[in-house]
């Protein structure tokens, strides 16, 4: 949901600020939540609102006049799980996005947990640019067919994007996985998910294939 890294027309610099600090403070209201079923479905229809009303949405005009809903998975509490970040090499990474450039990251941490029966691990990055910020991409076995094929956002602090820790362990929780705005509309050029992150199981879980593009 936050915006992308590289947008390719100009932008109006003060509506994308707003965007970004809706984006913000709606990840604040998530956190303090204390019942994370209810901060989903809060944040589902922020989302919806954004979406359809804001200047910055991902949709072009012609999809935001048709749009009803984001879709989703139904909620599954057995989907949000706490990770150990065990450090990395520290190895900078250039991740290729949607229009053919790259991003550079670094590999700082991998971040291992339990989900869906089995031990999984997922690649932590940190943004090389101003600010920096943690950056968690997935795929997984619904990729390509029930969700978007280039994965989906999880963590993408730098842009609001960010569930917290407890108890010193990284928040994960799949349920809040959301399509880059790329998924929406090829004007939109965001980084896409790197082999070393691909899940060998379906999640089920998070922001199903946009129903505004073709598959």
């Amino acid at each position: 949901m936050p915006e992308p890294y590289v947008k390719l027309p100009a932008v109006d610099e003060l509506t994308l600020l707003d965007w970004k600090r809706r984006i913000f403070e709606l990840y604040a209201e998530v956190r303090e939540n204390p019942s994370p079923e209810s901060a989903w479905r809060y944040w589902r229809g922020v989302r919806d609102e954004l979406f359809q009303g804001h200047s910055q949405s991902p949709l072009s005009e012609e999809s935001r006049a048709r749009f009803a809903r984001l879709a989703y998975f139904e909620y599954d509490p057995a989907l949000r799980v706490v990770a150990d970040v065990e450090p990395a090499d520290g190895e900078l990474r250039r991740v290729g996005a949607s229009g053919g450039e790259t991003v550079l990251f670094r590999r700082f941490g991998t971040a291992r947990f339990d989900l869906e029966g089995g031990p999984r691990r997922l690649a932590l990055y940190w943004l090389e640019a101003y600010g920096g910020g943690v950056f968690l991409p997935f795929a997984d076995l619904t990729s390509g067919a029930e969700t978007y094929g280039g994965g989906r956002y999880l963590l993408d602090t730098v842009k609001g994007a960010d569930l917290g820790e407890d108890r010193g362990r990284l928040v994960l929780d799949f349920n809040f996985a959301y399509n880059p705005s790329c998924a929406y509309d090829p004007r939109w050029v965001c980084p896409l998910t790197p082999p070393e992150n691909r899940l060998a199981v379906a999640v089920r879980g998070g922001e199903t294939y946009p129903s505004t593009v073709a598959r």
